[in-house]
């Protein structure tokens, strides 16, 4: 009986530890290095907006979002005027994607992941022959119906990997 009560007691401190971690690497602190002397990211006190990978908070005027090794888009919430072009650039060493959420896009709006997928369907399917993003390659897509947008990393969605554009 010690055994079971031992064996969910580990579980039960891994989980939460594991939860605590995951917290600290999704935070959205862009902490990027390289000391870019002009950056445009600046934070609005805006924390209303999606409906659920972004969650609330603050949002970052930006139209550049890093992809780290901390399995990380950074910042998480980023605000763009409608027209803009955002480029997502893997900063990190390990392959990520990028990858909106079909459900999770204004209507109108035309669908948008790495590798040029239709569907969020055809995009997992595909991946990692299509869509995977590696060190030092970009990916963009340019917003035109304003709303908010929901996104994710493939492999890394399960790690927290998400994020928000609001486009206004």
């Amino acid at each position: 009986m010690n055994e079971h009560y031992s064996r969910r007691r580990f579980l039960a401190l891994t989980g939460a530890a594991s939860g605590v971690a995951l917290a600290g690497c999704s935070s959205g602190s862009g902490g990027g290095s390289g000391g870019g002397g002009g950056s445009e990211a600046t934070e609005t006190g805006d924390s209303g907006g999606g409906s659920g990978s972004g969650g609330s908070g603050s949002w970052t005027e930006t139209s550049t979002v890093e992809m780290t090794d901390e399995l990380a888009f950074a910042p998480k919430q980023i605000q763009v005027s409608a027209g803009t072009t955002v480029t997502w650039e893997n900063v990190g060493a390990v392959a990520h994607s990028v990858t909106a959420y079909e459900g999770e896009i204004p209507d109108g709006a035309t669908y948008f992941a790495s590798g040029g997928a239709e569907s969020e369907q055809a995009a997992n399917d595909a991946y990692p022959d299509q869509g995977s993003i590696a060190q030092g390659e970009t990916y963009e897509h340019t917003f035109e119906t304003t709303g908010t947008y929901e996104y994710y990393c493939i492999p890394h969605e399960m790690s927290g990997m998400v994020g928000s554009i609001k486009v206004v």
